[in-house]
């Protein structure tokens, strides 16, 4: 079976798993009460008062696995997941329920059951439900690399989204992708949060995802992880169906599809959005950035996924739009990622920051950076997981991370230096100067190269010997290849 299609019978039984576990913890824990506080462990109330979903006796775990090698089982399958959605609403057509048709082998099926029936098993809850978190977030993973290029529409690589959300620090207020693929953003920043002592109710979550499968993909992921999310009540076109018109958020999260050509922008020349210039009907790269700038909060701040052509393009206005953005003194810092981070596409990929607010803030401990943006050379960061995937590490991250917030001066005992060939901070005037080009190599320079402590007369007698012993070699092999070939019949 192809990974698309697998990949919804797969996460479709963790998420049923997963809730069926949740109400089963909920359920014992009635059930040792039931003598004292003469609580009820079937009575739905007590599960929506403590967030839990409700379990119908037919859709849960130990039952379908009782059932897992029955030939119905595809059927008992879809009737579960149809009985979760009627007595749960918000996930009214958010789950899988085509595990009945002939196509899928139901021995398979059933043992599929069985596989992800031990997982998490014989854990206290909470940590049963990180680790099925976990499960559903590697599937997501692998989902992506074995679908190619479909892939990235739903998957943003982990150690990029970890960035992006330790670059931008969210920790309290608004957060927003529109759009959002399976949710990865959300959950990096709910972790980041509750690993730096906050609560993850100091963050309001909204998305908004066009593709239906994917909608539905993220309504699970977030489910899952119990992260109450507004993702608009169904899927829909940011651009042209915005359901969230009124947002100004404080955090602004996002990988959108890159270099967009078909997204509709003759339909919208004259909207609201395009302050800086009107982006172009073929590429809708600089409509995604505007459209980002718009439901930025006065002191929000906005981290983002680009293909590298956007910081130096000056196609179909796109250059004036660029210059008109950084006149306005919005871009805050710009980062180029090595290449082979992204399971889905080889295009070489940069992140934005933007601002409204560079202004100093005591509070914060903001330094005033007005009229200035920082340049992050990372190309030569990452480590190969396998012949073809780059990975940031956790040590890479922090040092981007922390260098930008050095920067900022947000209570950082080292003051920021610029690093040759690594950082730069440069002004408004220099990025003119350059054209408005925003590409990080322009700025950082050249890395300083260690002295060896060698005469210079002395290096060059050694590496001329070095190359007129390779030339003698050289000879030597070309007479051996021109022997064999004239034994082959071949010679001149």
């Amino acid at each position: 079976m192809d990974a698309s299609e697998y990949k919804h019978v797969v996460l479709g039984l963790i998420f049923l798993k997963y809730i069926s576990d949740s109400f089963q913890a909920k359920y014992k824990e009635l059930e040792a009460l039931k003598e004292t506080e003469y609580t009820d462990p079937e009575d739905r109330d007590e599960y929506l008062a403590a967030n839990v979903f409700w379990v119908p006796r037919e859709a849960r775990w130990e039952y379908l696995q009782k059932n897992a090698k029955q030939p119905t089982i595809g059927k008992l399958i879809d009737d579960a997941m149809v009985a979760i959605e009627k007595e749960n609403p918000r996930l009214k057509g958010v789950l899988p329920k085509d595990y009945a048709r002939p196509t899928l082998d139901k021995r398979r099926l059933g043992e599929l059951i069985d596989i992800i029936g031990r997982i998490g098993l014989g854990d206290e809850s909470a940590r049963s439900k990180d680790i099925l978190g976990r499960v559903y977030e590697y599937f997501l993973g692998r989902f992506a690399e074995a679908e190619g290029k479909g892939g990235g529409e739903f998957y943003t690589p982990q150690c990029v989204v970890k960035l992006l959300v330790n670059m931008i620090e969210p920790f309290k207020g608004r957060v927003f992708d529109p759009c959002c693929g399976s949710g990865g953003m959300f959950v990096q920043s709910e972790r980041f949060v509750e690993e730096h002592g906050g609560h993850k109710d100091d963050i309001a979550i909204y998305g908004q995802e066009s593709n239906p499968t994917t909608w539905r993909l993220a309504m699970m992921n977030l489910a899952i992880r119990g992260i109450d999310a507004d993702l608009g009540g169904r899927p829909a076109d940011s651009f042209h169906n915005d359901l969230h018109k009124d947002l100004r958020a404080d955090f602004i999260l996002a990988n959108p599809p890159f270099n967009m050509s078909d997204w509709g922008g003759e339909l919208l020349k004259d909207d609201v959005r395009w302050k800086f210039g009107v982006p172009p009907a073929s590429n809708a790269n600089y409509a995604w950035i505007q459209h980002f700038i718009y439901h930025l909060a006065p002191e929000g701040i906005a981290g983002f996924v680009m293909a590298n052509g956007s910081m130096s393009t000056n196609t179909s206005g796109e250059g004036e739009i660029r210059k008109n953005i950084i006149e306005a003194d919005l871009v805050d810092c710009m980062i180029a990622l090595p290449g082979q981070l992204f399971y889905t596409t080889q295009i070489p990929v940069c992140l934005w920051f933007l601002t409204r607010s560079k202004t100093a803030n005591k509070t914060k401990g903001h330094r005033n950076r007005q009229g200035e943006t920082l340049f992050i050379d990372a190309r030569k960061m990452g480590q190969l997981i396998d012949r073809v995937h780059r990975e940031l590490t956790h040590e890479e991250i922090k040092k981007i991370a922390d260098t930008y917030h050095a920067w900022r001066g947000e209570n950082f005992k080292e003051e920021y230096k610029d690093i040759p060939g690594f950082c730069k901070a440069a002004t408004i005037e220099d990025i003119k100067a350059h054209g408005y080009v925003l590409t990080p190599g322009r700025y950082v320079g050249a890395e300083k190269v260690e002295d060896d402590g060698v005469p210079f007369e002395e290096k060059m007698a050694e590496l001329t010997n070095k190359l007129y012993e390779q030339f003698e070699k050289s000879h030597e092999l070309e007479a051996k290849i021109r022997k064999n070939l004239e034994a082959l019949g071949f010679g001149k």
